[in-house]
């Protein structure tokens, strides 16, 4: 009873708000019906390797011609978002806005799109972020994000399984090779938790793959420390239009 009544009190001071834009909404984490029209969740036939959404209809796994042409280390990947209009306002407000308040339902969005690639045994691990940007930013997105999602999947879950020894310079405006140049070999597993990847399925969060660098260097590194096999998670993709 007087948790109901906290409850109410808390909704007249603080009622629910789009995720996106602030207006008023019906239920807490949730999107105003704009927002929502306006948010490119993806949906349909999409690329077994990366998530993208593929055109026309399929009964056997496809995959786009970035996944064809750059063989990828993992085994299959997955997407709730394509990386455009709100799906970008909300990630770059996970990322660099505090917004730690999003990463509950965009791992709900993960989860519907990640549960048919999850295996017996699996354990999930964010991609890393290097200590210098970790003080500077006081918290892994990807890391909220796989331990949301970890949750809904009923997966193992190691926060430090992986660690990015080296510092890595801004990747926006590099190329596809300069992005796979500057990621080879920048993340590796933990010593310290080696025995968490070892022999078991591994899954890698994240919260954009544009090129997929990132996730194939921690993929790589995954599969060097023993693990059986690796697919990977995103918010969102980077599409070819963005």
């Amino acid at each position: 009873m007087a948790h109901a009544v906290l409850q109410t009190l808390l909704r007249a001071v603080y009622p629910p708000r789009c995720l996106s834009c602030g207006e008023m909404v019906e239920t807490d984490f949730g999107l105003c019906g704009a927002c929502w029209r306006d948010t490119p969740f993806v949906a349909g036939l999409t690329c077994d390797a990366c998530g993208l959404p593929l055109p026309g209809d399929s009964d056997r796994a496809e995959l786009c011609d970035d996944c064809l042409s750059v063989p990828r280390p993992w085994e299959q990947g997955r997407a709730a978002l394509v990386y455009r209009d709100t799906a970008r306002r909300l990630v770059l407000a996970l990322k660099h806005g505090d917004r730690h308040d999003i990463a509950r339902p965009a791992a709900e969005w993960m989860a519907r799109q990640t549960r048919p690639v999850v295996t017996e045994g699996m354990i999930a691990v964010p991609v890393p972020l290097h200590l210098r940007r970790m003080l500077k930013r006081r918290y892994n997105q990807s890391a909220l994000l796989g331990q949301a999602l970890a949750g809904h999947l009923g997966l193992d879950w190691c926060a430090d399984a992986l660690v990015r020894a080296q510092a890595t310079p801004s990747l926006d405006g590099k190329s596809k090779e300069e992005r796979f140049a500057l990621l080879s070999g920048r993340i590796a597993v933990n010593p310290r938790r080696a025995d968490r990847i070892a022999g078991r399925p591994v899954l890698i969060v994240d919260d954009v793959m544009t090129a997929g660098a990132t996730l194939g260097a921690a993929a790589e590194a995954c599969l060097a420390a023993g693990a059986s096999r690796v697919c990977v998670t995103v918010l969102a993709r980077v599409g070819k239009d963005a």
